[in-house]
């Protein structure tokens, strides 16, 4: 949080001074609401796949200089992993009930010092089907936290409308969540998915973006199926290939593009930087199935050259680490670090 009167700067961040303490009671809140009844113990968030495809992350020749830094600094492709998923903490929830949708890529075979040390090799990249998240900063984390506690399994209404006083309402935050959870999709491969929070790219800052390309002529409309969404997948990479292109976006206005409000929208044009291929293949086996449950993707499996930056990211740092491990211990299991060379029996 700066100072009033402090100039701001593109790439800085601006933390409060009480965050640390305010993100350790989040990460226990989170942590005490894992659902250790069920088996395999669930994500907090995000909690049901409708698979992990293989892909190829290939980046673009000729990149301007301002561009090429971390992954993007070299023409080269890297294996990756890219697990797509409902945003919802239930893993039982039908894909026929509105909800946000996550694309999260693991790129493998990174060189260089990652910012957290339990994976030595790889770039995670996580995104949702909204270009903006609801969540302004820390503080409206725990406020957020606090209300799904006392909501006890119902909507967390008093987050958005903590008062009878309008002034107090979040309007803004409410639309956010309504515009994510409402936005219907016919297959997460044919869907367009945004960062929402910034990283560091050099001594600025970017957001970035995957958008598919190559589009069938015409898409089958959705079953009724409780997994149409995987069902989708399943039958067009039967006989297709599926592309993405990806985008960054640079922050170049320190106060109409903030790091620390990743509900405001930025306004610079997007720029390719790379193309995801997903080949065709066969992904739903039992045992990859359960290979991508055991995944771990943090954003802070990252070098220091795609930093995430902003509150929320820092939130996530704690919170994400510590709900993997906790997880992975009540599942006695050990989160793999692939290496793009993993198999799988086919049906």
């Amino acid at each position: 949080m700066q100072n009033s009167g402090e100039k701001l700067e593109i790439g800085k961040e601006y933390p409060a001074p009480d965050e640390a303490e305010a993100i350790a009671n989040m990460t226990a809140i989170i942590a005490a609401g894992l659902k250790t009844d069920q088996d395999p113990v669930p994500r907090g968030q995000h909690a049901k796949h409708h698979g992990c495809v293989r892909a190829e992350f290939i980046v673009e020749e000729n990149l301007p200089e301002n561009l090429k830094f971390g992954v993007f600094k070299e023409a080269k492709t890297f294996p990756a992993w890219i697990r797509f998923s409902n945003a919802s903490g239930d893993a039982s929830q039908p894909d026929t009930k509105a909800d946000g949708r996550g694309m999260t890529i693991k790129l493998m075979g990174v060189e260089g010092e990652k910012l957290l040390d339990d994976e030595k090799y790889t770039q995670d990249l996580l995104a949702i089907n909204h270009p903006l998240f609801f969540i302004r900063d820390i503080p409206e984390y725990m406020d957020l936290f606090n209300a799904v506690k006392e909501a006890k399994g119902g909507p967390p209404l008093k987050f958005f409308f903590p008062s009878f006083n309008p002034f107090k309402w979040r309007f803004s935050a409410f639309r956010i969540i309504r515009a994510i959870q409402n936005g219907k999709i016919n297959n997460p491969l044919f869907t367009q998915y945004w960062s929402t929070t910034p990283y560091k790219l050099g001594d600025g800052a970017m957001k970035y973006s995957a958008k598919p390309t190559a589009l069938p002529a015409e898409t089958k409309n959705p079953s009724k199926s409780e997994n149409y969404l995987r069902e989708a997948m399943v039958d067009y990479l039967k006989t297709n290939e599926a592309y993405f292109d990806f985008l960054v976006q640079l922050q170049t206005d320190a106060v109409g593009m903030p790091i620390e409000d990743p509900t405001i929208e930025w306004r610079s044009p997007f720029i390719k930087v790379a193309t995801i291929k997903i080949p065709s293949q066969t992904f739903d086996s039992d045992e990859q199935m359960e290979f991508c449950e055991h995944l771990s993707y943090n954003p802070w499996h990252s070098l220091e050259a795609h930093r995430p930056l902003g509150g929320v990211n820092r939130a996530r740092k704690l919170v994400y680490k510590t709900i993997s491990e906790r997880r992975h211990q009540l599942n006695h299991v050990s989160p793999p670090e692939p290496n793009g060379q993993e198999s799988f029996p086919s049906h």
